[in-house]
Parts: C-alpha cells; sequence; structure tokens
C-alpha cells in the first residue's frame, strides 16, 4: 500500500511566466476573433466620425442631470399620452395577422404603382366612364375587396372585445 499524502506542495509559478501564458490566451482569443474586432472598430470609427461617442460620453459623465430631464420630459401629458398610444400600437400591431394583411399589402402597392404611372393624365372620368368600368374584372374586384373591408369595420366587435379582456384578465 502507498503512503498517505500529508503535505501538499504548491507548484510556484513565476510573474513572468504567468504573464506571458496571459499574454499569449489574450493574443490567441485576438487572432480568433480578428473578423469580429475589425468589425467592431470600424462601427466604432463611423460613431465616432459622427459625433456619437461625444454625445454618448457627455451623456454617461452628466448621468444624473441627463435623467431628471428625461423624467421632466415624461411627466408631461401630451408625452405621457404618447407613450401610451404608442404601448396601445404596440399592442394592436400584435393582434394583426400579417400573413392574411400581405395580398393586401401588395395589391396596395400595385394600386399606388399606377396611380404614380398615370397622375400626369389630363384625361377626366364621367358617369358612363365609372359605369364602364364596374365591367373590368380588376376594378370589380378591388370593389368587392373594399366592400367586404368595410363590411368587417362595421362589424360588431364588443364580444371580441369582451373575449379579449377575460383572457388577458386570466393570465394575470
Amino acid at each position: 500500500m502507498g503512503k498517505a499524502i500529508e503535505t501538499i506542495k504548491k507548484m510556484e509559478t513565476n510573474e513572468e511566466e504567468e504573464r506571458s501564458r496571459d499574454l499569449r490566451e489574450i493574443e490567441d482569443t485576438l487572432i480568433e476573433n480578428k473578423e469580429v474586432i475589425l468589425q467592431t472598430i470600424d462601427i466604432l470609427h463611423h460613431a465616432h466620425e459622427k459625433g456619437l461617442l461625444s454625445l454618448l460620453n457627455g451623456t454617461l459623465s452628466e448621468g444624473d442631470q441627463v435623467l431628471h430631464v428625461l423624467v421632466e420630459a415624461i411627466n408631461k401629458p401630451e408625452n405621457t399620452n404618447t407613450i401610451r398610444n404608442m404601448l396601445l400600437m404596440m399592442g394592436t400591431l400584435g393582434m394583426i395577422d400579417f400573413k392574411q394583411l400581405e395580398p393586401i399589402l401588395l395589391k396596395v402597392n400595385a394600386g399606388m404603382s399606377r396611380v404614380a404611372e398615370n397622375s400626369e393624365t389630363e384625361q377626366k372620368t364621367g358617369y358612363l366612364d365609372l359605369a364602364k368600368s364596374l365591367k373590368d374584372p380588376e376594378v370589380n374586384r378591388a370593389i368587392t375587396l373594399i366592400l367586404n373591408f368595410l363590411k368587417g369595420m362595421g362589424q360588431e366587435t364588443d364580444e371580441e372585445k369582451e373575449d379579449r379582456e377575460e383572457s388577458s384578465d386570466q393570465k394575470v
């Protein structure tokens, strides 16, 4: 059987060896992340050219005063309403199904393109021209879409609102 270990001898390293090992570790890390470091330096250079670094430095050095000004600005009724409206809009955007909205937006873009192309025309549309255009399948499809949209907007939404409120109460 072996003898029990009674003393532990620490390996002594001198400061110079430790320092050179640390420098090698830092050097290896720099080499591994060369691209990221160069991009970061480029970003910092652009921020410096635009004066953003000076602005950030001034903001951080005068942090208490800047925070005081921000709090006073937020306390104004119009700014409080703006923040409340922004939060409401973000909540509303969260309810929109963008997969359903995408085809409609594409059609709106197509309509805007057509308007841009024909915006300089001097041609006038009369009642008969308007009635004839109802036979055009594209115009008829657009009018049908608009009518369906208007029906949806005119629909009662009290039940949906109550359902959302109940589900949000249950989450809390």
